[in-house]
């Protein structure tokens, strides 16, 4: 889905933002589960930022159990907020930023490279005797 600059605008406006003479950027959201990915991209005033991006892009439409409040984002790997990146809420997008959404992990990481490790130690033990 791409947002024309004209309906970007009457978004914006619609919103309650003042626009003044605001250049426009293409900017892309993206969301995927294993089974369905989706990349939207649209244009969205400059000094957006990469939480009102997802919000117009209308992606929580397709994906209504994303938990903006929650999730983490990032733009093109760098997680948002962390590494002295601002918040999804500050970070203002670049023309032709990607703006990732992450899923909660399931799983933790280093849990579960503990596990195989224990499990390879006992693997080793019983071939050894």
């Amino acid at each position: 889905m791409i947002l024309s600059i004209r309906s970007a605008a009457a978004l914006i406006k619609s919103m309650g933002i003042q626009m003044t003479d605001n250049k426009m950027i293409v900017v892309e959201v993206v969301y995927g589960l294993p089974e369905k990915q989706k990349l939207i991209q649209l244009s969205v005033a400059e000094g957006t930022t990469a939480y009102q991006a997802v919000e117009q892009s209308g992606i929580l439409q397709s994906f209504p159990e994303i938990d903006l409040t929650g999730c983490k984002m990032g733009i093109f790997s760098q997680v948002l907020g962390t590494k002295g990146l601002a918040g999804p809420r500050e970070y203002l997008l670049q023309e032709r930023d990607r703006v990732e959404i992450y899923r909660p992990l399931i799983a933790d990481p280093k849990e579960v490279r503990r596990r195989r490790a224990e499990e390879a130690k006992l693997k080793q033990q019983k071939a050894d005797t």
